[in-house]
């Protein structure tokens, strides 16, 4: 089985470098990259900055993780694109069905998953709604990146916005 996985795996690398942007992959291996905007959001795997926002190689600075929470690795790639690579627009990404603020609510993570249901549950609160818990926890993702660099210049005066995305409609609501 893990054997097939690879195999889809390879097959889709080599439909990659057949149909890929070989210019634009070229250009930004030499030029290095320069993003337009730094998008934190779930790992989810419905959850797709690059196709969301129709951005090619080199557009989104994207910082994937479950629940999309925030500890120092990821405020550390905030800051690094922010201060090194030029972004000057941060977006917290949340999506509608995430199984982290699920977990969060139902009290069912254990091991690893309990460090990022832990930080949910101290940006949600009381909230039982799962929409409600969704957009407080992508709030409170803005709210702390906003504070842990208001003394860095470089990267305050980037705006830093939060947004939903629906997996239903496609549809991404801005905050």
């Amino acid at each position: 089985m893990i054997e097939s996985l690879m195999k889809k795996l390879t097959g889709g690398n080599r439909l990659y470098l057949e149909n890929g942007s070989i210019e634009l992959r070229l250009k930004t291996a030499k030029e290095g990259q320069h993003p337009y905007a730094i998008v934190i959001c779930c790992s989810d795997s419905r959850v797709i900055p690059e196709k969301i926002f129709s951005a090619d190689i080199g557009d989104l600075f994207v910082i994937r993780v479950a629940g999309n929470v925030l500890d120092n690795h990821q405020l550390g790639s905030i800051e690094y694109a922010a201060s090194h690579l030029g972004c000057k627009l941060i977006v917290m990404l949340g999506h509608t069905g995430c199984g982290a603020v699920s977990a969060a609510l139902s009290g069912h993570a254990d091991g690893f998953i309990a460090y990022i249901t832990q930080d949910i549950l101290q940006a949600v609160g009381e909230e039982k709604d799962p929409d409600k818990a969704c957009r407080l926890n992508v709030i409170d993702g803005v709210n702390r990146i906003k504070r842990e660099f208001a003394l860095r210049p470089e990267i305050s005066d980037a705006r830093v916005c939060g947004a939903i995305y629906n997996i239903e409609s496609g549809q991404v609501e801005w905050l």
